[in-house]
């Protein structure tokens, strides 16, 4: 069975961090939250408090098959500024067998690794323009894109079709299409 990391900080925009993780949770997909601030528990970019499931410091990356940073001005600059997370992303994305996926701002984590050059994806409309800059063939118009092993998302209110995106990924698109269904979407 699929494992997934969501890792939050400070800052990290709530709804793309737990729509995600709900999502699935539904699909009977393994997932942790994982901070990656000194404590469990981060506040969030509009006041919410969330509790992790566990701290950075407490995982094996290697017990994942993909890793997801959701977005948030504040958030995503704590996420890229975590040198064992994005030590991991760079990992992750050029291995053969595991994944990653970024909403909003945080697929500029991703370009500024080098790992968007030449791949389809998209984020924040705000940050389209760094994201053709550090090489990525910027799609403007889905909400989700998958490339490869390399999910992106556009923001908050695609935070639905970013989860099922990820769905899509572990158990293809039948079982994603039944999801959507059951959540009403």
């Amino acid at each position: 069975m699929a494992k997934v990391a969501i890792f939050i900080a400070d800052g990290s925009e709530e709804v793309e961090a737990i729509t995600p993780a709900d999502i699935l949770r539904r699909a009977q997909i393994d997932c942790d939250i994982i901070s990656v601030m000194p404590s469990k528990t981060v506040t969030a970019s509009r006041g919410v408090i969330i509790t992790a499931d566990r701290q950075i410091d407490e995982i094996d990356f290697d017990g994942y098959d993909m890793l997801v940073l959701p977005g948030g001005i504040k958030g995503t600059e704590n996420l890229g500024n975590t040198a064992k997370l994005t030590d991991a992303v760079v990992k992750f994305a050029n291995s053969g067998n595991k994944a990653v996926a970024a909403i909003c701002a945080a697929p500029t984590v991703f370009g500024k690794l080098g790992l968007l050059k030449g791949k389809k994806a998209t984020c924040n409309p705000g940050f389209w323009d760094e994201l053709v800059s550090e090489g990525a063939d910027l799609d403007r118009d889905s909400k989700a894109v998958i490339c490869g092993n390399i999910i992106t998302s556009q923001a908050m209110g695609t935070s639905v079709p970013f989860g099922l995106a990820i769905t899509e990924y572990f158990l293809g698109k039948e079982a994603a299409d039944i999801m959507k269904g059951k959540i009403c979407f």
